[in-house]
């Protein structure tokens, strides 16, 4: 298997796997409002415009994705999936890696991911990632802020006297 960038004609199969995805989630949760089960092909279509969408295909069926976009300094990672029957085999790490090696004029990557998600706190830990700021969503849903800086900026603020 191996990671390419998805085309707009893969935006309704990447939704479906998304929505599969992040069921356990909204269910974790305890709500099925959450945006990725909810969002509509309109929306994805037009995050495909403006973002990077990564896939990973066993044969002919999408297993994976991740998108990606950048703002200023930051490279905004969303919506890590990997289908349920192939969790845990290292393509969620994959994808993030291929975010890192594709997207390198950024001082730092960021993304978000919910409280209770403990083994998506993980991975991104594994990967350099460190909480900075909470927003609580309603009662039962915190979003956990996470960012890694890069080699870049990780050099500069080492150097710096403040």
């Amino acid at each position: 298997m191996k990671v390419e960038l998805a085309t707009l004609e893969d935006a309704e199969e990447i939704l479906y796997l998304q929505k599969q995805a992040y069921l356990s989630e909204a269910l974790l949760y305890n709500d099925l409002s959450i945006h990725p089960i909810v969002q509509s092909i309109r929306s994805i279509r037009e995050e495909f415009k403006k973002s990077w969408v990564w896939k990973i295909q066993d044969g002919k069926a999408i297993v994976g994705s991740v998108r990606a976009f950048v703002d200023q300094d930051t490279c905004h990672v969303r919506k890590l999936i990997v289908k349920p029957s192939h969790q845990n085999r290292g393509l969620g790490t994959l994808l993030m890696h291929t975010i890192d090696e594709s997207i390198t004029q950024v001082n730092r990557f960021e993304l978000f991911t919910g409280h209770k998600s403990l083994k998506n706190i993980t991975l991104y830990q594994k990967l350099g990632y460190e909480p900075f700021r909470q927003k609580s969503l309603h009662e039962g849903l915190t979003l956990v802020y996470m960012e890694k800086k890069t080699d870049t900026t990780r050099a500069l603020s080492e150097e710096s006297p403040c």
